[in-house]
């Protein structure tokens, strides 16, 4: 049972945050509250000792404190300062966190060139009609949420509680 939430929780989490920054821009505060409380639940039962979950709230405290200065400076978004840290609280302080990092920074490079190649290009004014795109082009905004699920879901192999979960499989 452990195992399945898991498996499905954190995916389904950075799944819904990224379709949710994609056609809304905006990523909703329940998602990195599912995710701190999920890990806070699961944290006593996949083997993580007082200081290893210490250091885990140190990476959440880090990365939210790190975030909410670049918010402050009007760099990012509330919401995505927020689903970083709620993601790196999965990771703790180390090689995972560390690779998430680098995962959604390669990812949100790419997204931000090819949204900003493809609203300069002419497929844009056609896309435009679709209702749906219509958002997504006429921003100014980059849905990073879509790079911190590409780099969440990346490294999450690399967190504890999927190590965890594979090896009970």
């Amino acid at each position: 049972m452990l195992s399945a939430i898991i498996f499905v929780v954190f995916p389904f989490a950075m799944i819904y945050a990224a379709v949710s920054d994609m056609f809304t821009m905006t990523i909703a505060n329940r998602v990195s509250l599912l995710l701190i409380v999920t890990f806070c639940a699961i944290a006593p039962f996949i083997g993580l000792t007082w200081m290893q979950f210490a250091m885990h709230l140190a990476a959440f405290a880090l990365v939210l404190t790190v975030t909410f200065g670049l918010f402050a400076l009007g760099v990012m978004g509330g919401g995505d300062a927020k689903l970083m840290a709620s993601t790196a609280l999965w990771f703790g302080l180390g090689a995972g966190l560390m690779n998430y990092l680098l995962l959604a920074t390669m990812a949100g490079g790419a997204l931000t060139l090819a949204l900003l190649i493809f609203r300069k290009s002419p497929l844009a004014t056609v896309a435009g009609e679709v209702r749906v795109l219509r958002r997504i082009i006429d921003e100014k905004d980059i849905p990073y949420g879509i790079a911190l699920a590409i780099g969440g879901l990346g490294a999450f192999q690399h967190s504890p509680a999927m190590i965890w979960a594979l090896s009970q499989a």
